[in-house]
């Protein structure tokens, strides 16, 4: 009788968190770009599918999600699209040990580690921006709460407690507010976290950027339709929902490096490699 109650209070605990919409909350990563800054690597994959350690940084990114709970993932595809389908598709097969028997040619993978994602590899557009990506996924995304960050970045941040940050300022978009170097876009906040002002990539000064890790309302592809393939998430939706105050800032000051870069890439591979990556809490 005990453990019956036992697992029924487990139950309960499933239903209320799909109840609150905890477990069932996509999270789209933008996968589809050129990554022109990073050519040395980009020019045979996709910037995605560069390595950190033995795996595509696309790959920790998803870590981190699935390390708070989260599972289930819609990928932006647009450059080289067919490395990141190929890598999931044969996911099994190249990273778990294997037994094939060579008369019947019956494979069985062994192992007790794999990933349980849930992933759908959406195209979105060889020359689509970041705006136009989402806009081509509101099909999947038009009725929920979702979450978003782009493809090149990792962080040690608190996704729980960024979700519920997002569910109690009642805002339409939320993103992460990070410290890293002034070549990104600038958030300007009031002492309640509300964005009063988002600036693209500033030249000068030094402060919080848009780190990605960020939580949306379907309210945003409003902000998006005027635009198509061509909007800007940066421009046409943060900087209206700035002035329209729906844009919210959760302060995340701890690790944050994206990797534009080979020297970017080589930064993170010294920490993976010395077992002293941030971000990895998995």
């Amino acid at each position: 009788m005990l453990a019956l109650l036992e697992k029924n209070s487990e139950l309960t605990k499933v239903l209320q968190a799909y109840i609150k919409g905890e477990l069932s909350m996509k999270v789209v990563i933008l996968a589809g770009g050129f990554g022109t800054r990073l050519a040395e690597e980009t020019s045979v994959i996709p910037k995605p599918m560069v390595q950190v350690g033995d795996r595509p940084i696309l790959w920790h990114i998803m870590k981190i999600y699935e390390a708070h709970g989260f599972d289930e993932f819609v990928l932006a595809l647009g450059y080289k699209s067919e490395v990141i389908k190929r890598y999931f598709l044969d996911y099994r097969l190249m990273t778990e040990s294997l037994e094939v028997s060579l008369s019947t040619g019956k494979t069985l993978t062994q192992s007790e580690n794999t990933e349980d994602w849930n992933i759908k590899m959406i195209e979105t557009g060889q020359n689509s921006l970041t705006g136009g990506r989402l806009l081509r996924l509101k099909p999947y995304l038009e009725n929920e709460t979702f979450m978003l960050t782009y493809g090149d970045g990792v962080a040690d941040v608190d996704v729980k407690a960024l979700v519920e940050f997002h569910k109690s300022h009642g805002k339409i978009a939320t993103v992460s507010a990070v410290r890293p170097p002034a070549r990104f876009g600038g958030l300007h906040f009031d002492d309640n976290g509300q964005i009063i002002e988002f600036i693209e990539k500033p030249q000068i000064g030094e402060g919080w950027i848009n780190g990605g890790f960020m939580v949306f309302e379907p309210e945003i592809f409003k902000y998006l339709e005027p635009t198509g393939d061509l909007g800007s998430l940066e421009v046409d939706a943060f900087e209206g929902l700035a002035k329209d105050g729906e844009l919210m800032a959760f302060q995340s000051p701890d690790f944050w490096q994206c990797m534009d870069t080979i020297r970017d890439k080589q930064f993170l591979n010294d920490l993976w490699q010395k077992d002293k990556a941030p971000w990895k809490k998995w």
